[in-house]
């Protein structure tokens, strides 16, 4: 049974204030550029900074650690037979590819696909023009300015599904969008997936930690949308890791086999930490970002050739006087740039950059380090962008603060990305015939007929003059942010769900849960 139900329109302004800016700006971001929109359809051009000579290069030394180097398929013997019968070479678990072999694997995964969501009207669309903003993944820390920094826990969990859902910005449920710590690690999984069904009818990631959670996952999908529509249609993603440098483990690649013998998209992507588990140099990172990301999508295609794969990208540096990782710096920003021109020499669907910062609090590195590494996602032409709210402290912590400032940026990128119409109407002939020199265009006919969409209104800047935005208190943009989430959250309302399958997902996590003792570690 597919659980579709129509959208559900969230209540802010209706409730708390009916006039003025605030409820002008929920009309706005509610018409046909805002909410409702379900994924952005870029009208500006991706940025191409690498030559064809270098591209080549680069590629060239991809090709040259795939057959000469290898990588490393580790206690996965079905990923090995797969290997050996599309012709690789094999010593051990040792696995290296004749030049061209891999993108030859790669020619039956598709240049872009759909996600369904729940909701029908809140599906997206994964590769070509399309872009799709996701939240932050994996953090085992929430913050926020009340209670500080802490282990998350399956409440912090839902209240990120339930932001994500209620902010009109972001296109995507997202996935571990914080560890719940406080349910056993064997188990969580099917607390995370249930929560992203019941209070979100976007589209979703399932669990990757192990096949069985990745099995599990695939199956509450099942549950929603119907085995045979499930088979024909990627209903969920799965985001699995190479173990950098050049290691593929069993825990990742029978997940990613599970996600693609389904149908379903697995999201494949290095952690290159340059100078840990990648050189220090930006070109020899990205070859390996590319062998590696090859070979972890071919594989989807060995398994279940026309299964939907994304070509993800990771890219980081460090400070090598600490050894510490460091986020949203130039290095990586400009090293997506070339990725993206790589994934689209290959035809594939990109997962690139997100609002990433080391910084611990929601402040003005967080959001200049955010800033880098989004415009680069948006410029490299990055279809699904994850981390796109939340990040904090190197991804160690997700914060409630940041996590709203961040999708209002998401906001402004929404604008930024349709880039400027040009018909009578926006070159404005007729505005300039009737203020003519010297006057202005305050009351003139067609700034009264455009003013409402004319310019996107951030729900989190203060543009009031500096004498009242004192008297209101002198309120910096994190503060405003933690008032912001708290009331998003009194006010969600949860989308409606088909009583039948709520309740098959219960019977499933029920029966699932009794079946296995709690595990800790």
């Amino acid at each position: 049974m597919h659980a579709s139900e129509a959208a559900t329109t969230n209540p802010t302004a209706q409730r708390r204030e009916r006039g003025g800016r605030q409820a002008r700006r929920e009309q706005r971001s509610h018409g046909q550029d805002g909410l409702g929109r379900p994924y952005i359809v870029r009208n500006i051009p991706t940025y191409d900074v690498m030559s064809e000579e270098n591209l080549r290069r680069i590629e060239q030394t991809a090709d040259r650690i795939l057959a000469e180097i290898g990588i490393e398929f580790r206690d996965d013997q079905i990923a090995l037979d797969h290997w050996r019968r599309a012709g690789a070479r094999i010593d051990g678990e040792l696995v290296r590819f004749e030049p061209g072999m891999l993108r030859e694997v790669l020619s039956t995964a598709p240049s872009e696909f759909v996600q369904h969501a729940r909701n029908p009207a809140k599906s997206v669309a994964i590769g070509g023009r399309n872009v799709v903003f996701s939240p932050a993944y994996g953090s085992p820390f929430v913050m926020d300015l009340d209670r500080g920094r802490r282990y998350g826990t399956i409440e912090d969990f839902r209240n990120f599904v339930k932001l994500a859902q209620a902010s009109p910005w972001l296109h995507h449920s997202g996935g571990t969008i914080c560890e719940p710590v406080d349910v056993p690690v064997n188990k969580r999984h099917l607390d995370m997936v249930y929560a992203h069904i019941r209070y979100s009818d976007r589209p979703f990631m399932g669990s990757v930690t192990a096949e069985s959670r990745a099995e599990d996952s695939i199956e509450m999908a099942r549950l929603v949308f119907g085995r045979d529509f499930v088979d024909r249609n990627c209903v969920i993603l799965g985001n699995v890791n190479v173990n950098s440098p050049l290691v593929w483990d069993a825990t990742m690649t029978t997940a990613l086999r599970a996600y693609a013998r389904a149908n379903q998209a697995a999201v494949v992507v290095p952690f290159i930490l340059g100078g840990a588990m990648g050189p220090v140099t930006n070109a020899g990172a990205i070859a390996q970002s590319l062998a590696e990301t090859m070979a972890g999508c071919a594989l989807t295609q060995l398994e279940r050739p026309g299964a939907p794969v994304i070509f993800g990208n990771f890219l980081s540096s460090m400070s090598l006087r600490s050894g510490s990782p460091t986020f949203g710096t130039p290095e990586p920003a400009i090293g997506s740039m070339i990725v993206g021109q790589l994934a689209r020499r290959l035809n594939l669907p990109l997962r690139c950059s997100g609002n990433f910062t080391t910084s611990k609090l929601p402040d003005a590195q967080a959001m200049n380090e955010g800033t880098m590494s989004m415009l680069a996602a948006v410029h490299c032409g990055a279809n699904f962008i994850l981390h796109s709210a939340g990040f904090l402290d190197g991804l160690l912590s997700m914060s409630y603060e940041k996590f709203v400032m961040d999708a209002d940026f998401c906001g402004a990128l929404h604008t930024y990305l349709d880039g400027v119409t040009v018909d009578d109407n926006q070159l404005a002939l007729d505005a300039f015939r009737e203020v003519g020199p010297g006057s202005h265009f305050f009351g003139c006919a067609h700034t009264m007929a455009n003013y409402e969409h004319a310019f996107w209104d951030s729900g989190i800047a203060d543009n009031e003059p500096f004498e009242k935005w004192e008297a209101a208190g002198s309120e910096d943009a994190a503060t405003h942010a933690n008032r912001k989430w708290k009331a998003m959250l009194a006010e969600y309302e949860a989308p409606p769900l088909d009583e039948g399958v709520d309740e098959a997902l219960k019977d499933f996590i029920e029966r699932k849960k009794a079946a296995a003792d709690d595990a800790w570690y």
